[in-house]
């Protein structure tokens, strides 16, 4: 199994590789890319033990592929195959389907890693792919886009690894284990470097700009699954000790309500699933050790709503309130608005279910709160006005995309079937209606416009330097 490991994360970059010698197969390649790794994840849920690799033993440079890492890999290989399909027929050259498989691919090798350094050189690798498939339409906008993402990604990594090094200064390997006993500004800075990439708290409003104004199948592609690469690490360290385990709880407490609250007063289709995203993020990070579950659920979801939303025939929730959209669009907003709000039958209701029941005493409250608030945001999708008779222009890849996506979510649902007790149901039902009345008479009403001022690129920066003031605080603690 260690080989086919060492192969499964090299067939990727040999893909990429033969896709620019033979342009004409590079849909197909990247495809079987995907497949490939579907089955190593299928492997590894097979697997009784975690598969552990020693690449340079004195360094402690190591890989570990488990059941967590399996729900990581499998999201990355159901969401790569839904934007190759969804871009099967367009006019994407072999250049975009290359750059999709070495992302891809450097993803892959990021959630198996299990030391600092080369978990450094995953990101890296996967942020300079990210970086040109969202400049590549070449537009102005686009490259500036791309520009101020890489900008930030090679900022936080930066801060990133020299808090590498201070661990191995402290203890003489990289491994995620020696972040226990080290110095808190190394804690602190590894942190802030992972929160920075993943889109976590303050630290992520970099995110619905970039996600928004990228392609729609690039879009699904960051929203689902890329952004996530960060956040595997951050769950790995929560099981290191008690202490990094709160930390992280925490910076998902605040997330989770910070992407709420942007959401639900968002006007905008992208930036309120872009903003969804960092709110589900920290849905994973409330509870580390079954958040491998919730990641799978909403990159099935997220990337199927991305897809839909540029399929609508505009991005203004007052404009499509005046123009019904196709019926047939609209039921695929619902369905995936409902896994995302956690309504049974729909994974997303298992997945929100055993994130609840591995939740702390203190979050209990406040989670349940901010379950409220999903079911508020996503009420927009699904109150919009529809007709069979709409006229739309839909994509060739769409139906099969969005079919393959929503059954996927429909199967995940065998992961966790204790959910179907009678008080889990009723609550999520109560939950999904109080918000729905919420919107109704509320917050449907309010006009309201939260400044744009944090997202600006100066700003960016000056809250990197608070976050970095937060954690340090917060290791000393």
């Amino acid at each position: 199994m260690n080989t086919i490991t060492i192969a499964w994360v090299a067939i990727p970059f040999f893909l990429g590789f033969v896709i620019f010698l033979v342009p004409k197969l590079n849909r197909h390649l990247t495809l079987w890319g995907a497949v490939a790794s579907a089955a190593y994840a299928v492997q590894l849920f097979l697997e009784p033990s975690p598969l552990n690799l020693n690449l340079l033993d004195s360094f402690g440079v190591t890989l570990v592929a488990d059941q967590l890492s399996a729900y990581f890999i499998l999201t990355n290989a159901l969401v790569t195959a839904a934007v190759i399909i969804y871009c099967w027929n367009s006019d994407k050259t072999a250049f975009f389907y290359a750059q999709t498989i070495i992302v891809h691919g450097s993803l892959n090798a990021a959630f198996i890693c299990a030391d600092f350094i080369s978990l450094y050189v995953a990101l890296e690798v996967s942020g300079i792919a990210a970086f040109l498939l969202i400049a590549y339409p070449r537009s102005d906008r686009s490259i500036w886009v791309g520009l101020r993402y890489l900008f930030i990604s090679n900022t936080a990594m930066l801060f990133y690894l020299v808090g590498a090094v201070l661990v191995y200064q402290t203890h003489h390997s990289f491994s995620f284990a020696a972040l226990k006993g080290s110095p808190p500004e190394a804690l602190a800075l590894i942190f802030l470097g992972l929160l920075i990439k993943a889109g976590i708290f303050v630290s992520g409003l970099w995110l619905p700009l970039t996600h928004s104004e990228s392609e729609t199948p690039v879009s699904a592609l960051l929203s689902g699954i890329v952004v996530k690469a960060s956040v595997l690490p951050l769950l790995r360290c929560a099981a290191i000790s008690e202490e990094i385990d709160t930390i992280v709880r925490i910076f998902g407490l605040g997330t989770v309500f910070m992407g709420v609250s942007y959401a639900i007063f968002e006007k905008d289709t992208k930036r309120l699933l872009a903003f969804s995203t960092i709110s589900q993020l920290g849905w994973i990070l409330a509870a580390p050790a079954v958040g491998g579950f919730y990641a799978l659920t909403h990159g099935l979801a997220k990337s199927s709503l991305f897809l839909t939303a540029g399929s609508l025939p505009s991005r203004n929730f007052k404009e499509l309130e005046n123009k019904p959209i196709n019926t047939n669009i609209w039921i695929v907003l619902v369905i995936a608005s409902l896994s995302i709000s956690g309504f049974p039958l729909l994974s997303g209701f298992e997945a929100k279910a055993l994130t609840m029941k591995n939740l702390a005493s203190w979050q209990f409250i406040a989670m349940n709160v901010a379950a409220v608030g999903t079911a508020i945001a996503f009420s927009k999708f699904i109150f919009i006005p529809h007709k069979k008779t709409a006229e739309q222009e839909i994509k060739p890849g769409f139906w099969p995309v969005v079919i393959f996506l929503i059954t996927g979510l429909v199967l995940a649902n065998v992961v966790y079937l204790q959910a179907y007790n009678v008080a889990d149901i009723i609550k999520a039902i109560a939950i999904i209606g109080v918000g729905w009345l919420a919107y109704h008479f509320i917050f449907k009403r309010l006009a309201i416009y939260l400044p744009r001022v944090f997202e600006e690129f100066e700003h960016l920066v000056g809250v990197m330097s608070l976050t970095l003031i937060l954690i340090f605080w917060m290791a000393l603690s």
